[in-house]
């Protein structure tokens, strides 16, 4: 079982010291097509101005360019303590029991814009790149699909996708029935499901601790269905290839 989750705009600062090993993150053989986005990067940073448009930065962010210019010596540290943001304010990772933890290393993989997908133990620097950057020569969509797509249909067993649909679209889940992506909602006292905004990160933040408490490897998604049923979390099918959660 994998748990797909996004990163975030957002990251923590500092770490231990060391520098990024590409070939001690998750799927080493995507290190061609990390390589690929590092140097565009680089490159890129050595234009503020230019960074800045590509990355989509104001004019009080330009430390974000010098972020990046620091990303092959900077500190680093695992990448579920590396973003921040809601869904990971929800998921709570300093308060994980060790079992706890080693369920997430082992089975929650992020999907970065930077790195493609990594594993949630995976030590990486901070940086500022996003689904939607634009780096010259560098699609980011192109560049990550077809591999990310590749990385995920060699992976059998249940695959649950909480990731946006921004991120979603650079590593396509396979059409198979143990795929499906995640929505949030909430019901409303006519009870009408309604999508949630704000709300839906955090949703996924604790119900991704709900399952490293429970530390199970689900192998389906009816298995899944059953585990939520018996611990009170309404987890329910929704589209084709979809379930809800209603929080």
């Amino acid at each position: 079982m994998f748990v797909l989750l996004p990163p975030s705009e957002t990251k923590r600062d500092g770490g231990f010291p060391g520098a990024l090993e590409l070939s001690t993150l998750r799927f080493p053989h995507l290190a061609g097509e990390r390589r690929s986005v590092l140097d565009a990067v680089a490159e890129l940073s050595l234009d503020v101005a230019a960074a800045s448009t590509a990355l989509g930065l104001g004019p009080t962010q330009a430390a974000e360019v010098e972020r990046n210019r620091r990303i092959p010596s900077a500190p680093v540290m695992p990448a579920i303590e590396r973003y921040t943001g809601v869904l990971y304010d929800g998921l709570e990772t300093s308060r994980l029991s060790v079992g706890e933890r080693a369920w997430v290393d082992r089975h929650v993989l992020i999907n970065s814009a930077l790195f493609g997908l990594i594993g949630a133990g995976d030590a990486i620097p901070a940086y500022r790149l996003s689904h939607d950057s634009r780096l010259p020569g560098l699609p980011l969509k192109k560049h990550w699909r077809r591999s990310l797509q590749a990385v995920l249909a060699d992976e059998p067993g249940l695959l649950l996708d909480l990731r946006s649909e921004s991120y979603s679209a650079l590593g396509p889940l396979p059409a198979r029935d143990d795929a499906v992506y995640l929505r949030v909602v909430t019901q409303t006292a006519t009870g009408q499901k309604k999508a949630l905004t704000h709300f839906n990160k955090k949703g996924k933040g604790v119900f991704v601790r709900q399952l490293a408490a429970a530390g199970l490897d689900h192998g389906s998604v009816d298995e899944l269905l059953e585990w939520a049923s018996a611990s009170g979390i309404r987890l329910d099918r929704g589209a084709p290839g979809e379930l809800e959660l209603t929080v």
